[in-house]
């Protein structure tokens, strides 16, 4: 894996307070990174005002963006005195998503930053159609951060897939891992690894009425707990920390999460797009349904994003 040493923070113009840029700082400062500030703007009247040419289309726009990028460097200021690589980046263009994945692949972003929005009522995390497209399409690592601290001595849950034996999805648990590991060391967390196993199926049951469901469920949980362990002890974790259970991801990690009280979430995506994502879906994006924290996404080794070229 790579340490955090560009970092995309991707600010939100509709918030009274940019998350995602003090996290940026909290992990700049740890890693020594360099932050740009990144805004993605576009207002479609500019670009149907017939009545202006387009050099005068242009200067308007050139205007909105010197406007914004003015407002980034007052936020930005106080910690440029404070020694930190930081500066502001602002682009026009209409598809938000478009803009972020292809700035973090040209300019090589180790992780980018962004804030989620709150549900005010059900306290929980909305994730909107640009926080999907970040998971789905972009080959980093996406870092989505709602409003809290990260404290000292707090808590990393990692989900891995220990039941899949494809190369590809053991090595995704070991740079989930590493991933965790290295937050972990950087802000004294504790580090659990979560790992969901199904159930007896029902039809099995209905079908075979000498099938023991009891026995069957022991031996899966004996076998994906054997297997959460191995895959700790090869990264010096102690098997205090592993929690395999039974259930679906979807319900599993959050759950776990909320039990945990822990302050990020880290898994794997496929990023599945087009007709496979809406036939297969996804179990990571169940997932990230229903987790109330702050999540980390990561996709497999390899991974080309749609956007590249």
């Amino acid at each position: 894996m790579k340490e955090y040493k560009k970092l995309l923070v991707v600010l939100d113009p509709t918030a009274e307070h940019q998350v995602s840029l003090k996290r940026s700082i909290e992990l700049a400062q740890k890693n020594s990174s360099k932050i740009t500030v990144f805004l993605s703007i576009f207002d479609f009247s500019y670009e149907m005002t017939s009545i202006l040419s387009s050099e005068e289309r242009e200067a308007m726009r050139q205007g909105v963006i010197d406007q914004r990028k003015a407002w980034i460097n007052d936020l930005i200021e106080p910690y440029k005195s404070e020694g930190l690589d930081i500066s502001p980046c602002v682009v026009w263009h209409n598809r938000p998503f478009e803009s972020i994945i292809e700035h973090a692949i040209e300019n090589e972003c180790d992780l980018i930053i962004k804030g989620t929005h709150e549900h005010d009522k059900l306290k929980s995390v909305i994730f909107t159609p640009t926080d999907w497209h970040l998971i789905r399409k972009a080959p980093q690592p996406v870092l989505l951060v709602k409003e809290h601290e990260w404290p000292v001595s707090g808590k990393v849950l990692c989900a891995v897939n220990t039941g899949d034996e494809d190369q590809a999805h053991q090595s995704l648990n070991n740079e989930i891992i590493l991933y965790g590991q290295y937050l972990a060391s950087k802000f004294n967390s504790e580090l659990h690894l979560v790992n969901a196993y199904p159930g007896t199926p029902v039809n099995i049951s209905i079908e075979l009425p000498d099938f023991d469901a009891f026995t069957y469920n022991e031996s899966m949980r004996t076998q994906h707990e054997k297997q959460l362990t191995e895959i700790a002890s090869s990264h010096s974790i102690s098997s205090e920390f592993c929690h395999a259970r039974e259930g679906l991801p979807e319900d599993v990690i959050p759950e776990l999460a909320e039990e945990l009280d822990a302050e990020l979430v880290i898994l794997g995506t496929v990023g599945r797009t087009g007709i496979s994502a809406a036939l297969i879906g996804n179990t990571a994006e169940h997932v990230i349904d229903n987790i109330n924290c702050d999540l980390l996404t990561l996709k497999p080794e390899g991974y080309k994003s749609p956007l590249e070229s």
